[in-house]
């Protein structure tokens, strides 16, 4: 399957929230939001295995090799661009996954409209857009109604992982993060790594290294 075969399955003055396949679709500018319309995580997977949510998937590298890998784990990939999610379903739908469920939506709007509460297992944000300059910093993905969002669907004892290039955004994400009691650092002082074995890559994060910048890799605890 080429990314092209992938196609919006409605016009726009009809979108609405879709389950197609292993896509599920939630258009933008789109207000009559329904829990109903997406399926309880077992029913959508077959089973009751534990589920990894990641945020912000590009074009799919990082959790395909993860899905590959673990087949015995339940993924969920978020990404709003449409030309990545075409990306993401096709080495989806070449390397017969079924344990992935994409979702073509926004991510605040993907966790308060559809996600239930304490259903996730693990969750990892990948290079959130930055937006560095500062009068589009209120755009970023980490403030508090998605830091509250998280804290909300996310299991106890569920681990929480964001990673980023961008100095001054790792330490937006800490302290977006920390203010919520839900959470505690995972690493001491300066509560972030920057080198990950085994954590797996992205098309971003090979990207940026070999621009020469730093990777910082955050991570926390669901209490």
């Amino acid at each position: 399957m080429k990314p092209k075969n992938l196609r919006y399955p409605f016009p726009w003055q009809e979108r609405r929230p879709l389950l197609v396949g292993q896509v599920f679709f939630i258009p933008e500018y789109y207000q009559d939001h329904d829990a109903a319309f997406l399926p309880p995580w077992e029913e959508i997977f077959g089973n009751t295995n534990p589920i990894l949510l990641e945020y912000c998937s590009g074009n799919g590298s990082w959790i395909i090799e993860k899905a590959r890998a673990h087949p015995d784990q339940n993924f969920i990939a978020v990404e709003k661009k449409f030309e990545r999610v075409q990306k993401i379903w096709s080495k989806m739908s070449n390397g017969g996954l079924k344990n992935l469920l994409i979702i073509a939506g926004e991510a605040l709007v993907a966790s308060r409209c559809y996600f239930k509460t304490a259903s996730i297992d693990a969750i990892c944000v990948h290079f959130p857009d930055p937006w560095p300059k500062e009068k589009h910093a209120k755009n970023r993905l980490f403030q508090e109604p998605f830091v509250s969002e998280l804290a909300r669907i996310a299991k106890k004892g569920a681990t929480l992982r964001a990673v980023t290039d961008d100095a001054d955004y790792a330490g937006q994400i800490l302290s977006a993060v920390v203010q919520s009691p839900s959470f505690t650092t995972a690493f001491p002082e300066p509560f972030y790594i920057t080198d990950f074995p085994g954590y797996g890559t992205s098309y971003f994060e090979e990207l940026w290294r070999s621009q020469g910048r730093e990777i910082r890799y955050l991570e926390f605890l669901c209490q």
